[in-house]
């Protein structure tokens, strides 16, 4: 890539990125522009500004991009009610596709030449940005220093940090979590140090967002979430953007004890990973949206759904979010979301989201049918011996054909 004069990096201000700065900048001799993406971290993102002015870079993006996150990201992925392997919640998986967008796009309006990443070379993120950008713009270069580098470790990054005058005060002056963290306004991972022991029991204090069920209120909290064609418009009845209503779950939902996961998953690159994650905000909307699709849905629409969320939640994990195949999924998510309007009454209580309550113009749920007491000839259960028997055929068939059915 002897061509390349100009990079766009997607820039943290921690350690890792502030080196490949200058990692960039002497080994291919080129100008880099750094992006920083605010989409609800958590952290102040602008000293990363000072940071990147330290180490001479010229073109600097600072962005808030959370309410873009929340509703072209976070809401279509729940319409899907999606969990990869039947725990993870996606909230890393979900944020690239975005970052990958802008770097793809920030190079194009500076002219650069290629774009980087801080993803190892044993992780998912970098196929995720790598796929992403390769979507958006396929002939855009991409430099990954971890693929290509000798540093290997936080001392060896450390050294580099003295050997080449970049400013680490940043990095040292406050104790650093013995885990590899990551955050957004979705959830906040935790991997590495004890974790990589699966019998190992992470201590409290590791986790950020949530107290613990037993610490958690001993009085139910009770929300109430109004649905607008498969997303969340209002909690209580009060109106809040998307990324507003995110955040406000997280605080609700983190004070009760909600949204930890403790697990082990398959990564596209083929090792196994344990992680642990805060999701309190997701874990009230899965519950939520699941009980408004119940009363509002088809059936088979239902169930069709069900069957589609697996492989819908492995292209997220694996980087496809950009795919034709998940455009093609996310429209008949989309489609069936329509008549999913109306409001979830729902309880929290130590670590625990229980629904106690769903209503909806468009219901489907139809009193009349459904009532154990006199349905006044709604329902005609004589009906039902034909439906038994046309279904039993074929089992009676192949009884009488002799064939075991134990």
């Amino acid at each position: 890539m002897s061509d390349i004069s100009k990079v766009v990096l997607a820039y943290s201000g921690g350690l890792d990125t502030s080196v490949i700065v200058r990692w960039l900048q002497e080994t291919y001799g080129c100008e880099v522009v750094t992006f920083t993406a605010d989409i609800g971290q958590g952290e102040e993102v602008e000293p990363a500004r000072a940071k990147a002015e330290a180490l001479g870079v010229k073109e600097i993006y600072i962005e808030d991009l959370c309410e873009e996150y929340v509703r072209d990201f976070v809401y279509p992925m729940f319409r899907a009610n999606t969990l990869y392997e039947g725990e993870y919640l996606l909230g890393t998986s979900i944020a690239r596709p975005l970052i990958a967008k802008r770097l793809v796009e920030i190079a194009a309006e500076t002219g650069a030449d290629a774009i980087s990443h801080g993803a190892t070379g044993k992780g998912n993120d970098q196929v995720r940005f790598e796929l992403g950008a390769y979507a958006l713009a396929p002939g855009i270069k991409v430099i990954s220093p971890w693929r290509e580098w000798d540093l290997g470790s936080r001392e060896s990054l450390m050294a580099y940090c003295e050997q080449h005058n970049i400013p680490v005060d940043f990095a040292s002056s406050k104790k650093k979590s013995p885990y590899s963290m990551d955050a957004n306004l979705l959830h906040i991972s935790y991997e590495g140090g004890n974790l990589e022991d699966p019998w190992w029991e992470p201590e409290e204090d590791m986790w950020r967002w949530s107290v613990s069920p037993e610490a958690a209120p001993d009085s139910s909290a009770y929300i109430e979430l109004e649905y607008r064609a498969g997303d969340i418009v209002a909690i209580d009845g009060t109106a809040l953007s998307p990324a507003q209503v995110l955040a406000k779950l997280n605080e609700i939902g983190g004070a009760n004890g909600i949204g930890r996961a403790d697990l082990v998953e398959n990564r596209y690159v083929g090792m196994k990973s344990r992680g642990c994650y805060e999701t309190p905000g997701g874990t009230i909307m899965l519950k939520a949206h699941r009980a408004i699709e119940s009363l509002t849905l088809d059936r088979e629409v239902a169930h069709l759904k069900d069957e589609l969320m697996p492989r819908y939640a492995k292209l997220i994990y694996n980087g496809y979010w950009w795919s034709p195949e998940r455009k093609m999924l996310q429209a008949a998510i989309d489609a069936s979301q329509q008549p999913v309007n109306g409001t979830v009454k729902v309880k929290l209580y130590k670590g625990n989201v229980q629904v106690v309550g769903r209503k909806s113009d468009d219901s489907l749920f139809d009193e009349s049918i459904a009532t154990f007491e006199d349905d006044a000839g709604a329902y005609n259960q004589a009906d039902a011996e034909g439906f038994i028997k046309l279904n039993a055929l074929r089992l009676r068939i192949a009884a009488g054909k002799g064939r075991s059915q134990k």
